[in-house]
C-alpha cells in the first residue's frame, strides 16, 4: 500500500474541508478586514504588524485585502494538492488564525471604546 493513499474510511472527508473554509473567509478574510479597518479609525489604535503599518499608512485599507487574497489562494492550492487525510490542517490551521485575530481585534476594539 502506498504511503499517501487514501485509506478507504476517509475518502469522503475532503468534501467536509468546506465548512473550515467558511470559517476561514469570514474570520481571517473578512473578519480580520473588517476589524482592522474599523480599528484603524479610532484613535490610539495602530497597525500591529511592521510588514502591514507602512503599507496602511501609504496605500490605505484597500492593501489589506491584496495579502489576505494572496494567503487564501495560495493555502487553497496547498490543500487542493495534499493528500486527503494531511489536507485538513491547511484550512484548520487558518481558521485558527483567523478567529483568534479576529477575535484579538475585537477585543482591541472594546477595550478602545469602553470609557
Amino acid at each position: 500500500m502506498n504511503a499517501w493513499a487514501t485509506p478507504p474510511s476517509i475518502r469522503g472527508v475532503r468534501r467536509d474541508h468546506r465548512w473550515l473554509w467558511v470559517i476561514v473567509f469570514l474570520s481571517f478574510g473578512v473578519g480580520d478586514v473588517l476589524t482592522t479597518s474599523v480599528g484603524l479609525r479610532i484613535d490610539g489604535i495602530i497597525e500591529f504588524s511592521p510588514l502591514m503599518a507602512p503599507l496602511l499608512q501609504q496605500y490605505g485599507f484597500a492593501v489589506l485585502v491584496i495579502p489576505k487574497l494572496v494567503v487564501i489562494g495560495s493555502c487553497y492550492l496547498l490543500w487542493r494538492f495534499l493528500p486527503t487525510p494531511y489536507s485538513v490542517g491547511v484550512p484548520l490551521g487558518l481558521a485558527v488564525v483567523g478567529v483568534a485575530v479576529t477575535g484579538w481585534n475585537l477585543h482591541v476594539l472594546a477595550v478602545a471604546v469602553m470609557p
